[in-house]
């Protein structure tokens, strides 16, 4: 499979984060390229790819929508091997992308090719869909992994997620007000765009310090 990455952040950061899109959005989509850019801000060499599917939509001009998240795992597992990153890599990726990675990180961590998972909005269950949970997984997670979760994500709240079998390997880091984009109303939360993909840099930036390499 020819893979190919948009890279930033300086080449010789200590720890570099690889990151998969969402299911209907490419790897340079804002939401991305914000969040990308704030982790780069904060020392981070950031890698983003594309599932075939969505490459195959800039090339063939098709919408074909996205498989069952599963299968994508072993492109997940490609990217890591394509990558070749030099020093600590933690996976991971914006809802779809980050539960691929949340579903091919314990043999990934087993093996010695990760540090952890860094998941941006985490599709807990279909919006408007609250039973069809997607945590099964989770509940025995061993990998370190960080959650990053607005409040009013409609793919988990704040007020569902306390509910859910979550390893204690996760850690959850909650911004107030925040969409599946981690996007605040300022008129409600008193906080901007900015201002959230500062605090789950910086949030990003001190958990790393944390993991063992």
């Amino acid at each position: 499979m020819n893979m190919s990455f948009l890279f930033d952040g300086p080449e010789d950061a200590g720890c570099t984060i690889l990151l998969g899109h969402g299911a209907g959005a490419p790897m340079d989509s804002a939401s991305m390229n914000a969040a990308a850019k704030a982790l780069a801000a904060a020392g981070f060499r950031v890698a983003r790819f594309e599932f075939s599917y969505m490459a195959g939509r800039r090339t063939e001009g098709s919408r074909k929508p996205p498989p069952r998240a599963e299968t994508l795992n072993p492109e997940y597992v490609a990217a890591v091997a394509a990558l070749g990153a030099r020093g600590p890599l933690i996976i991971g990726g914006k809802s779809m992308g980050g539960r691929i990675a949340s579903m091919v990180a314990d043999e990934l961590l087993a093996s010695g090719k990760i540090a952890g998972l860094l998941c941006l909005g985490y599709p807990f269950h279909p919006p408007a869909k609250p039973q069809q949970l997607r945590t099964r997984h989770l509940a025995d997670l061993q990998t370190p992994t960080l959650i990053v979760q607005g409040t009013r994500d409609e793919f988990g709240t704040r007020d569902e997620v306390p509910s859910y079998p979550l390893s204690n390997a996760i850690e959850l880091f909650w911004l107030e007000d925040g969409d599946h984009d981690l996007k605040p109303r300022k008129s409600v939360s008193g906080y901007s765009a900015a201002d959230h993909l500062k605090s789950m840099a910086d949030k990003v930036s001190s958990w790393a310090g944390t993991l063992r390499h």
